[in-house]
This record gives structure tokens, C-alpha cells and sequence, in this order.
């Protein structure tokens, strides 16, 4: 996936990345929430996910403490990041003020 990752966040659109575990009662709850985000955004935000356990190496090189722990990439870049779980709204902020002007 290293690979694969490296291009996803150097592309063209922002990304959001949901750094979650299968076992995670909070990283359930973000999904929804995450759908709702996609929807408002209209495709100028990608949105994926990664399994912090099957991605360990990903997760470290990130930093990423704690589950589950939103990052948005812009230009391969992270702008911005944040352990737990995050409204519909401050995710909406976070887009409208880092990524998409």
C-alpha cells in the first residue's frame, strides 16, 4: 500500500484520511459521520480509510497515537490532524479552512 498511499496524497485533490481499527467503538462511530462529510463535499475531498493495524507503518511514520485519528493531506502534506472523534461540523471547518477555499 506504501506506494499506492504516497500517490493518493500527492494527488491533485485533498485527502482525508480515517486512521481506524476494526475494534474501535469511536472509530464506528466517525464512519457515518465521515459519509455525511463526502456527501457535502462533492468530490473535492478524497475520503479513505486505514486499518492502523494492518497498515502499522503508515500509522507510525504519521505519528498516529490513537484511534480514531483524522489527517488531512493537502499536496502530500499534512495540514492538519486530530485524535478522537470528530463532528459532521468540525470536519466541515477543518476542509472549508485547510483544503478547499
Amino acid at each position: 500500500m506504501k506506494a499506492n498511499f504516497n500517490d493518493i496524497i500527492n494527488g491533485e485533490k485533498p485527502v482525508l484520511i480515517d486512521f481506524h481499527a476494526l475494534w474501535c467503538g469511536p472509530c464506528k462511530a466517525q464512519s457515518p459521520i465521515l459519509k455525511e462529510v463526502a456527501g457535502e463535499v462533492d468530490g473535492k475531498v478524497r475520503i479513505i480509510k486505514i486499518d492502523v493495524d494492518k497498515n502499522p507503518t503508515i500509522a507510525q511514520k504519521y505519528q498516529v497515537r490513537g484511534v480514531p485519528t483524522l489527517a488531512l493531506f493537502k499536496d502530500g502534506q499534512v495540514v492538519w490532524k486530530q485524535a478522537g472523534l470528530q463532528t459532521k461540523q468540525q470536519i466541515l471547518n477543518v476542509i472549508r479552512e485547510k483544503a478547499v477555499k
